[in-house]
């Protein structure tokens, strides 16, 4: 069952690739009449296309990079780099090696989880997790390309990606200390190696592969719902919220938490929120959404035990939040 539900989103996530580069190849060979392109669905298409269009290249340097880390560096090595003596010290090498990991939060889990077995303390696997999806050089580069004339949400994005990581990981490892949090297994899983008999090159094109089209069903979906949020949703209310030091921050927290994308995209899409939004709320959006979102949410319940998913959500929700109000007091 398990097999043919994800037979059937892959199918569905190729179908929607397929569907949009036609689109896009025949766009002016297609006539749709004036009645069903209103001006508010034309908007919704036009914002789609350019989320989308502007992403995806980040989005294949990304995967390409995260098959390379998956296939040539192994857990063991990632373990020298990191100590596991001095707890709280650790967390700095800890968030450097999340730094050099070009992996987005659709592939970190499960690498934090391999990490956990292979014996790093949890509160540093964990710090690895929120890092690498936005301290990243390849999210570097994607933020710069979209805030270009503000590069106070460029550098601000990655200094306090970096300050709230440092806090997660001291209060995940003040509340559970070297406690493991991961599900205990019943049984032992291989299908994490199915590529082992394909050589290096043709194991990091399958496993690019893979991801690229498993991100692209988030993808798409998540640059269909921004551009609908921002056509139909009152400006002046987004305005009104956007412009206040206190719920600004929030509701783009929990606007990051839904509609989040992948590290290396999301950048776009709050690019396009700022005319609207404050700079402490569009951090906000991209410091929160990378370190905990719905599907990463159902990647760690799947791994993780719930009291510590629930627990470390409340912790990067704080840390997250506070950051930004207080960047939003000094800036």
């Amino acid at each position: 069952m398990n097999s043919l539900r994800s037979l059937g989103q892959d199918t569905l996530g190729i179908l929607l690739f397929l569907g949009i580069i036609a689109l896009f190849l025949a766009g002016d060979l297609i006539s749709i009449p004036d009645e069903v392109m209103s001006s508010s669905v034309v908007n919704v298409t036009t914002i789609f296309l350019s989320i989308l269009l502007e992403a995806i290249p980040f989005i294949l340097i990304g995967v390409f990079a995260s098959a390379v880390i998956q296939v040539f560096v192994s857990e063991n090595m990632l373990r020298k780099w990191i100590p596991k003596r001095y707890p709280y010290l650790a967390l700095f090498p800890a968030a450097m090696v999340g730094a050099l990991l070009p992996v987005c939060e659709c592939a970190i889990v499960p690498v934090a989880r391999r990490l956990i077995k292979k014996g790093v303390p949890a509160h540093l696997a964990i710090v690895v997790m929120v890092t690498a999806p936005i301290l990243n050089p390849i999210v570097l580069a994607s933020t710069y390309y979209a805030f270009q004339n503000n590069m106070t949400v460029v550098w601000g994005r990655m200094i306090l990606g970096f300050i709230a990581a440092i806090l997660i990981g001291a209060f995940v490892y003040k509340l559970f200390g070297k406690r493991n949090p991961l599900i205990k297994e019943k049984h032992t899983h291989h299908h994490e190696h199915h590529h082992a008999s394909h050589g290096k090159i043709m194991q990091t094109i399958v496993h690019a592969s893979d991801e690229f089209f498993d991100m692209g069903k988030y993808l798409v979906i998540g640059a269909f719902v921004a551009a609908v949020f921002q056509t139909y949703l009152d400006r002046e209310l987004l305005v009104g919220i956007g412009s206040d030091a206190v719920a600004g921050p929030a509701v783009m927290m929990a606007f990051a938490y839904i509609v989040s994308l992948c590290s290396e995209a999301d950048a776009f899409v709050a690019s396009s929120f700022g005319s609207l939004f404050t700079t402490s709320s569009l951090l906000a959006f991209l410091v929160y959404g990378p370190m905990i979102d719905f599907k990463n949410t159902l990647l760690m319940l799947a791994y993780f035990n719930k009291r510590f998913v629930l627990t470390f959500i409340a912790i990067v929700t704080i840390a997250v939040y506070i950051c930004t109000f207080i960047f939003g007091m000094l800036v």
